[in-house]
């Protein structure tokens, strides 16, 4: 799935170079050339398969936005431990400014790992928080690889799972969830994007192979805040055309059906 890292990357790159950005993420560019997606064109597609791809653009884009306020809120409230699960070629460790003693560990396999440290090497990146990667499949104990690497379960942490569980069954999507808790002091905070509902049917029907779409497996729970209170979490949950809306990019189009509960999750543990 890292090739599907360095596709976020690639959308990333192009919002820093519009005028007025959402964000910005300088080495964005630098993940997506050497990912060999940058310069680059859109492939020959029709117009529902072009549609398709803006669509998931946007939603990186307003996605990250929303995680990155989500990270200064917990930031502000005091939070100085921040786990990035499915990591890839997030760059937050470089582009966002955090409070003195932050340690932000990003967890994902090694070989998006090694392919980002290369590129990180090349660019001579300089973090500026503590940055610890933790290389481990999130299918095995990845709770006792974090440790390993020096979270402290008892001071409180800010999770964020970007674009991740809608690549996980739903069992191991509980099971994550389990394992976040287990984790989490009260005040610990945490960011979920999930596949809002019928996402698969959309997008996965002509998939090609191997693309991000044909993984998809797991949308958002019918109540998503009940969810994640029976995880021990108060949660408030938010839609794309919301947070688009707020952040100035409001979606042109109307909605083709009821687009609540919303995917973009914000947590508190109490």
């Amino acid at each position: 799935m890292w090739a599907t890292a360095v596709g976020v990357a690639r959308v990333r790159a192009l919002e820093t170079e519009r005028e007025n950005p959402l964000f910005r993420d300088p080495l964005a560019q630098a993940f997506a050339a050497a990912g060999g997606l940058w310069p680059s064109s859109p492939p020959p597609e029709d117009e529902a398969a072009r549609r398709r791809r803006l669509a998931v653009s946007f939603s990186i884009v307003v996605r990250t936005k929303f995680l990155d306020d989500l990270l200064l809120e917990a930031s502000a409230s005091g939070v100085r431990q921040v786990v990035l699960l499915g990591a890839g070629m997030d760059s937050r460790a470089f582009r966002m400014d955090w409070p003195e003693g932050t340690r932000l560990f990003e967890v994902d396999t090694a070989v998006p790992l090694d392919f980002k440290a290369s590129v990180l090497r090349q660019e001579r990146a300089v973090p500026r928080c503590e940055r610890i990667t933790v290389a481990v499949d999130l299918r095995e104990d990845w709770p006792a690889a974090l440790a390993a690497a020096g979270h402290d379960p008892a001071l409180p942490t800010v999770w964020i799972a970007e674009g991740l569980l809608i690549y996980l069954p739903e069992d191991a999507v509980e099971l994550l969830l389990a394992r976040i808790g287990a984790q989490s002091a009260a005040g610990s905070r945490l960011g979920l994007t999930l596949g809002s509902r019928g996402v698969i049917e959309r997008f996965s029907s002509d998939a090609v192979p191997g693309s991000a779409a044909s993984m998809w497996v797991s949308e958002m729970p019918d109540d998503p805040v009940g969810w994640l209170a029976g995880h021990g979490w108060e949660a408030d949950g938010h839609t794309l055309r919301e947070r688009a809306a707020a952040y100035g990019r409001p979606v042109e189009t109307p909605p083709q059906r009821e687009e609540r509960p919303g995917g973009l999750i914000s947590a508190v543990r109490r």
